[in-house]
């Protein structure tokens, strides 16, 4: 009914929704655990990407009914060559992703209200910090159990023990991308009712590069990792994107994401220019979708370049989603008029 090919980017555009809304209060919490000064001018921003899961949650549905157009293995039989054959229990997937999204929900939510009432005395800011603690725990959790659903185990025989801190490694990265196109976006066009200080993007830019460096170093360990043993289960699929259909997606990924990031912000003045940083965050965030698509819908190293579906379905989500968080941040007052 559906080429996998197609149906693939449907699946791409939920881990990337999510990964925005999960990603927005991760770097609030990470950015309070550490004192950062500079949290104050994005936090209220970044936060409103929270406005995302309930458009992450249909998605997902769609996907969970999708059954065996989103997962290969849904209606096989589990063999012993299955790397944790107990994983592949299609109401055990479903069970776990939908707990495990609305209690991301639930626990986000609770830290937005703490931190909207952080500074009102010591103890609600005694609270604000307790929750804000258990965040990145939660996140790295739950990034790996997605990671694991919906890219790793779309082929059961093969497995990377790195391959979750890979993912989300890659996707905080893309956030990052985002956000400082997304601010540069609000400022340039006096949307803000409080405009975020330019110094930010440098900051950014810096946590940007940091985790360029940190992709390319678990993108190259599970690589060498596998080329080096040279199983033909670890490298039929790693070598199947390489060498595939979608070659050309692999190897614009390791440009997009490493080369021209890496040779741009080890400047110093490429970092205070913010029309640089947008350029090099372009280059992420397209890196990223390569990516994430080339492992999503790229298992086999077959298939087509769904380039139709990738502009209707990217269009759709992206429409839903602005709008969502527009309205929030318009409720919570963070801009002027209509944006």
């Amino acid at each position: 009914m559906f080429e996998y090919s197609n149906w693939a980017v449907l699946t791409v555009s939920f881990v990337v929704v999510l990964s925005l809304a999960l990603s927005g209060v991760a770097l609030c919490s990470v950015l309070h655990l550490v004192n950062a000064k500079w949290r104050f001018e994005v936090r209220h921003l970044a936060s409103s990407l929270y406005a995302l899961f309930p458009l992450a949650f249909v998605l997902l549905i769609i996907l969970l009914i999708g059954g065996e157009h989103t997962f290969p293995w849904w209606n096989g039989t589990v063999t012993s060559e299955y790397h944790m054959p107990y994983w592949y229990q299609p109401h055990l997937l479903i069970a776990r992703e939908m707990i495990g999204m609305l209690f991301m929900m639930a626990l986000y939510w609770v830290f937005l209200k703490r931190q909207s009432v952080s500074e009102r005395s010591p103890e609600d800011a005694l609270s604000f910090h307790h929750v804000a603690t258990w965040i990145p725990f939660f996140f790295v959790l739950y990034s790996t159990m997605v990671a694991w659903d919906f890219e790793m185990t779309l082929v059961p025989q093969w497995h990377s023990a790195i391959y979750g801190m890979q993912q989300f490694v890659s996707n905080f990265g893309m956030f990052l991308s985002f956000l400082v196109v997304w601010i540069y976006v609000l400022n340039t066009r006096k949307c803000l009712l409080r405009p975020v200080p330019s110094k930010v993007y440098n900051y950014i830019a810096q946590m940007m590069l940091a985790f360029t460096l940190l992709w390319i170093y678990t993108f190259f360990a599970q690589y060498l990792t596998i080329w080096y043993g040279n199983f033909p289960d670890e490298t039929g699929r790693v070598f199947g994107m390489q060498n595939g259909d979608y070659t050309f997606i692999w190897w614009s990924m390791i440009a997009l994401k490493f080369v021209i990031p890496f040779s741009s912000l080890c400047f110093p003045a490429t970092r205070h220019n913010p029309i640089a940083i947008n350029a090099v965050a372009t280059c992420i965030i397209t890196g990223t979708l390569f990516e994430r698509y080339v492992w999503i819908g790229g298992i086999n190293g077959t298939g087509t370049y769904p380039l139709l579906a990738a502009v209707l379905v990217g269009a759709v989500v992206a429409i839903i989603g602005y709008f969502s968080v527009r309205s929030l941040m318009q409720r919570t007052q963070l801009i002027r008029g209509k944006w």
